[in-house]
This record gives structure tokens, sequence and C-alpha cells, in this order.
């Protein structure tokens, strides 16, 4: 007798095996209920974000209205106007993106320097000197506030904005976030390879080395862009007039015991907002890639 062959309703799916009747709606009602509490949690997160831009475009005495507006309304170019009356508005933006791309120019030439050195070159005390670097990690960050001020005064850079960039420019995060990528990804055979050729260790870095480490560099740039567009403790420490000041402080500037135009404080902290979250939806895959690449091999 012939074995009886198997109807098309009962073909057995790629993987050889058949899914029991009950698995698929377990499975259905479980991904579901993830959906759902992630769903509710993004909606948590996201509700400041909504509020801050429909406040943006209400009036102080409507903000505090029981119950507050849910929708958009019309005073959003009279905040605006409020906020440039009371503020070198756009001059402030000005110099947090200049700020903002100094920090991150220096931050990845200093940090992939220093990252490449640790992980490819062999020289006198480099791990007690990655391990020092690694123990600045610990410090906390409000210890530095007094010595940094010192340090800028000696430095006559009071007031100016080389204080908000230079200082932080080899941070501890960036060095091993470029050490590790670097020791994971960059060939040594290939650099050994170049310096047979006769290639300088500064060309072996910048032709062959840092074009393989972008992944990392794109990250290292986000963290660092954002990290100082939204920098508060520096400028307050060191800038002197509102002329000078960065964004963050600018708007801090806004707030009264009497009379804060919350319009205009909402406004401006809205127009803040708005680049950081275009940048973090054009580059959040790539800011994913970079911190889990060489992670898992």
């Amino acid at each position: 007798m012939s074995a009886a062959r198997p109807s098309e309703g009962d073909q057995l799916p790629l993987g050889g095996t058949a899914r029991s009747a009950k698995g698929a709606p377990v499975l259905k009602t479980s991904r579901l209920l993830a959906y759902a509490i992630v769903g509710v949690g993004a909606l948590i997160m996201l509700a400041p974000f909504y509020f801050m831009f429909v406040f943006a475009t209400q009036s102080r005495t409507d903000i505090f209205n029981v119950p507050p507006p849910l929708f958009f309304s019309t005073e959003l170019l009279n905040n605006i106007a409020v906020l440039t009356t009371r503020l070198p508005f756009w001059k402030n933006v000005g110099w947090s993106l200049y700020v903002g791309l100094m920090s991150t120019a220096l931050t990845l030439l200093f940090c992939s320097m220093a990252g490449y050195a640790f992980a490819m070159l062999e020289f006198r005390f480099k791990k007690a000197l990655f391990a020092l670097v690694m123990a600045t990690m610990m410090v906390p960050a409000f210890m530095n506030m007094i010595p940094s001020f010192m340090v800028m005064d000696a430095l006559g850079w009071i007031d100016t904005h080389r204080a908000l960039y230079l200082p932080g420019a080899a941070s501890a995060f960036g060095i091993f976030l470029m050490r590790q990528f670097a020791a994971s990804t960059v060939p040594k055979e290939l650099l050994n390879a170049a310096r047979i050729d006769g290639a300088s260790e500064l060309g072996i870095y910048w032709r062959i080395a840092l074009p393989l480490m972008k992944p990392a560099l794109g990250t290292l740039g986000l963290i660092t862009f954002i990290s100082s567009w939204n920098n508060f403790m520096n400028p307050l420490i060191v800038m002197r007039t509102a002329e000078n000041y960065t964004l963050p402080l600018a708007l801090r500037s806004l707030f009264s015991t009497t009379s804060t135009e919350w319009g205009a404080l909402m406004a401006g902290s809205a127009i803040a907002t708005l680049p950081l979250i275009v940048l973090f939806v054009i580059s959040s895959r790539q800011l994913i890639a970079g911190l889990t690449a060489g992670a898992v091999k």
C-alpha cells in the first residue's frame, strides 16, 4: 500500500513543522498586547512635546485655562514677536549652531585620533593611560564646575564661546566609543600592508582607518551635537552677556517671578526642539547602528 499523499490544505510550512491551531491566536494576542504597550508608552512620551507645540500657539492667559487648550491657535507669530523683543533670539540660535558644529568637529577629530591610537598602536603606558581616561567618566559633572570656571578665568575665556567647545573636545565617552569600534572593525593586516608600502601613520589614520570608522563617527557626531545644543550648565557658568547666550540659557532668562511670557517661552522651546526632532528622525537608524556596531560578531 502506498502512503497517502497530503492534500493542498495539509501542506507543511517551509520550515518543515506544522504550527498548532492554538499557537497562532496566542502569538497574535501577545503581539497585539506588545504593540498596545509600546503605543501607550509612545503617547505618554510624546504628550509633552505635543502640548509644547500647542502652547506655542496660545496666549499667556489661554495656557492657564481649565481645562488647558488641546488644539492649535493663532498666537504663534505674536509669541515669536515677544520672544525677539525680549531677547536677541536669532543671534542666540546662531551661537548655539556655531558651538554645536565646532564641538562636533573637534570631538570627532580628537576622539577618533585617540581611539585609533589606543586600538591600533603600541606604546608605553598604553593601558594605564586608557584606564586614566576611563576613570574620568566616574567623576560627577558638578565637581568640575569650580575648577572649570577657574581655568576659563585664568585663560581669559569668560564670556567667549571657545570656552564651550574646546574643554570637552576630547571626551572620555567619545574616545571609548571610537576605540571599541576601531578595535572591532579596522583590520590590523590592512594597516601593516600600508606600512610596508611606506605610508605614514598619519596617512594610514586619515586614508584607511578613518573611512572605516564612519558609522561610529556619525553616531558620535549626533550625540555630541545634541548634547551641545541642549547644554545649559556650561554657558551658565561662563557666559555673561545676553548677546552671547546660547539657546537654552537665553530661554531661561525669560523666566520671571512676576510676569513670565509663557507663550513666548513655549514658542522658543518649540523652535529649539524642532531641529533635534528632525535630526533624530532622519538619523535614528544611523545612531542605533553606530552604537551597536561591533557588539555582535
